[in-house]
């Protein structure tokens, strides 16, 4: 090779470094989906309904896939502390968020996030989604919504509600409730649902908000009753019990939901990948009977009607906050 040659060689070379240097690695890693482990952070402590429906998911998406994928718990800060970590992660579909709807209500909660909710994540899929409940003491005078409403009407600020906490999600479903019935009832936040449910079955306090799962046993025992549930639709479990939409206040609806993101992926082909396979394993009947034992339903919402979703929540939720005067942190 002569030297002229060997000069137009070096040349080709360095040209194709610095091409390869122009390309993005998250997109040149999204290229390689699946990566050898996926990470499912989970801001919450181990034992929750998020915490399990995350190990769900990892063992099916791992067995899909053919890689390891494990959860990997974050709490802390009302889920920012894990729900940071993942806005910050690669997106080659690598690290992933599972989390509950506390996702779009921080937004609105909090003075100022570490991320943008709506920027730095990309949403794959609802994984499962529950209704609340609207639940009373055994021996509360009304007997259904319509009674309750007409009560707290005609003594304002006299009937209160508890919730696990302020502005999280069953607070808020309070919230809007007064707002849609047009009824004053004052908050009384406990320091989880735990306590909130003890007073209520103890009659201290008269009603309460809360998912399905949490309040059927107390109510398949008789010592609390279901006015309403908060879905547009009735719940499998309890056929009997109204809608809040049916039972007056029309278009009420405030579920609690569970959805997959992973750091934002501009639909890169991991993106593009990840919602395709858990579209996939949200639809088999063994998903559905897994997460029938945590009383929540698989989630039908994918992709980019996902990321719609998302964003009329934040909307949402925003409102709600607002009017209800909630403190911001």
């Amino acid at each position: 090779m002569n030297r002229m040659s060997r000069v137009r060689t070096l040349w080709f070379a360095i040209g194709l470094v610095l091409l390869s240097l122009t390309i993005p690695l998250g997109l040149a890693s999204a290229q390689q989906f699946p990566p050898s482990q996926i990470k499912i952070v989970v801001p919450f402590p181990a034992g929750g309904t998020t915490d399990i429906l995350a190990r769900f998911i990892a063992q099916y998406l791992g067995d899909r896939l053919g890689v390891s994928t494990i959860v990997e718990n974050r709490a802390g800060a009302s889920g920012t502390i894990g729900s940071e970590m993942v806005a910050k992660a690669p997106a080659d579909g690598s690290v992933l968020l599972i989390a509950a709807t506390h996702h779009v209500i921080n937004p609105s909660l909090f003075r100022q996030l570490p991320y943008d909710t709506q920027v730095a994540f990309s949403p794959v899929a609802v994984v499962a989604s529950a209704p609340n409940a609207l639940v009373v003491t055994k021996d509360f005078p009304a007997k259904n919504v319509a009674e309750l409403i007409a009560l707290a009407k005609k003594e304002p600020g006299k009937l209160s509600f508890g919730s696990s906490g302020i502005g999280g999600a069953n607070h808020l479903s309070g919230e809007l409730f007064k707002q849609m019935a047009g009824v004053d009832i004052v908050h009384i936040p406990y320091k989880g649902a735990a306590p909130a449910m003890n007073d209520l079955l103890g009659g201290h306090i008269p009603i309460m908000f809360d998912t399905l799962p949490t309040v059927l046993p107390a109510a398949s025992a008789g010592n609390i009753r279901v006015l309403a549930v908060t879905s547009m639709t009735r719940a499998a479990s309890l056929p009997d019990v109204p809608t809040l939409d049916e039972a007056g206040v029309k278009d009420f609806e405030a579920t609690a939901w569970f959805g997959m993101y992973m750091p934002a992926a501009n639909g890169n082909p991991a993106y593009a990948r990840l919602v395709e396979v858990m579209s996939e394993i949200l639809a088999s009947p063994a998903i559905a009977e897994k997460f029938a034992t945590q009383g929540v339903t698989p989630g039908k919402l994918s992709g980019a009607e996902f990321t719609r979703f998302v964003d009329a929540e934040i909307r949402k939720w925003s409102a709600v906050v607002k009017q209800a005067n909630v403190p911001l942190e």
